[in-house]
């Protein structure tokens, strides 16, 4: 498993082959299809140099975007100043969302890769948060590798989504993201869920 403090390495030394990798259609889709989601609070966890965070503010959404990486938030900064556009970043890790001060009742929680990296404890933690900031109805859009898809990654499946999740979130879809992936051979995978009423 990828450490935090890893991750914070990579930063430093400009190793990131997971940044820029393309839009993926189940975002497009909640974001610009017809019946799309109307814009409105968004949280971005995880959020690296800040490309899908960009990409939500530009479409009108308030945008509140966390990290652990200091480099990665300071880059993303800085595309999000050259883009103008405005998104709130804020270093904090996300298994201590509501210690952070970052605000709730999100109406969009966006994931690209983090609670795939995470240890039992950390996801339950993570699970917990996030149901606490959620407003009802929010959608939760998370993309991870399946076990065993990615050197360094845990990983996580569709069952242990459906434990960690269910009942306080109704899973609405889930489906390989051949976009969101670094090797061809094992695609990412979203899960998109709701927070129950």
């Amino acid at each position: 498993m990828v450490s935090t403090r890893l991750y914070q390495v990579f930063y430093r030394v400009g190793f990131t082959p997971w940044d820029g990798h393309a839009l993926s259609p189940t975002l497009w889709k909640l974001i610009e299809s017809p019946g799309a989601l109307a814009a409105g609070t968004a949280l971005d966890i995880g959020c690296g140099t800040g490309d899908s965070s960009i990409y939500l503010a530009r479409h009108g959404w308030q945008v509140t975007a966390v990290d652990t990486a200091a480099k990665a938030l300071e880059k993303a900064r800085a595309k999000a100043a050259a883009e103008h556009v405005r998104v709130n970043f804020v270093r904090a890790d996300a298994t201590r969302l509501t210690s952070a001060g970052i605000g709730t009742a999100f109406e969009l929680i966006l994931d690209s890769g983090c609670l795939h990296g995470m240890s039992d404890h950390a996801r339950e933690r993570y699970v917990h948060e996030l149901s606490a900031i959620a407003a009802p109805d929010t959608r939760l859009l998370i993309f991870g590798f399946t076990p065993g898809g990615q050197f360094g990654v845990r990983g996580i499946d569709h069952g242990e989504i459906e434990r960690r999740f269910l009942p306080q979130w109704a899973l609405l879809s889930s489906a390989d993201e051949s976009e969101m992936t670094m090797n061809p051979q094992h695609p990412a995978r979203h899960y998109l869920l709701q927070r129950r009423v």
